[in-house]
């Protein structure tokens, strides 16, 4: 995965009315965490930012953070977290989190399906049982999906996680029985299955935690914007 560039200001100011302007100038409030540093509050052009995500199909993106403080200085980030408005969609606050782009990073990245199976092609229905697999690697080893061809399945197969292969440098880190997808006859009505939705990201086996500052204010705030 080949690093994007942001840019991204230092800022001082924190709370509510400094964030709406904020957002009002194009940009949003954004703190940049990491295991050998203190959080730095941060604000990120709000273009930057749906372009970078815009250029990724796997909804992670790897940056090359520019922060313009008194020495303008880079970061090799992940995001960790991204706060979007519940109807609108619009960016609304971003946290960052350094990594090592020597050190293994474990997350989830989407499974795409490749071709047409034959048991689709005689009336089947492709049923996804699981739509991500957690993966860990190298930053820059991080593939947008993991391609699976469905082409030879046919009504009734199952494909299950160990059947699928998997880039240079990349382990899986879920269950191998586990169902990915299954080809089923249409008479048969299909239930889709809970799944147990992956949050966060683990650097070698570290969970990386943190709230991001502001986010209740920022949802209170917005709230309080459309009444």
């Amino acid at each position: 995965m080949e690093l994007i560039k942001i840019n991204a200001n230092i800022r001082t100011a924190t709370g509510n009315g400094p964030a709406r302007v904020l957002r009002r100038e194009g940009r949003i409030p954004a703190i940049l965490y990491g295991t050998a540093m203190d959080p730095v509050l941060l604000s990120v052009d709000n273009r930057e930012l749906e372009q970078a995500f815009k250029q990724t199909a796997s909804g992670q993106a790897l940056i090359n953070l520019v922060v313009h403080d008194s020495e303008m200085y880079t970061k090799s980030v992940i995001v960790k977290e991204l706060q979007t408005h519940p109807t609108s969609e619009a960016l609304l606050h971003a946290d960052f989190y350094e990594i090592d782009m020597d050190r293994k990073i474990t997350l989830n990245v989407p499974i795409l399906p490749v071709g047409i199976s034959k048991g689709v092609e005689e009336g089947g229905l492709l049923q996804s049982i699981r739509r991500e697999l957690e993966i860990t690697c190298l930053p820059n080893q991080i593939p947008a999906a993991i391609e699976v061809d469905i082409t030879d399945l046919e009504i009734g197969d199952v494909l299950h996680v160990k059947s699928i292969p998997l880039p240079e440098g990349v382990e899986l880190q879920t269950e191998t029985d586990f169902t990915v997808l299954t080809v089923v006859s249409a008479k048969v009505e299909i239930e889709e299955p809970e799944v147990e939705e992956i949050e966060g990201l683990e650097v070698e086996g570290e969970a990386v935690e943190g709230e991001a500052e502001e986010a209740e204010g920022t949802k209170k705030d917005t709230d309080s914007e459309e009444a």
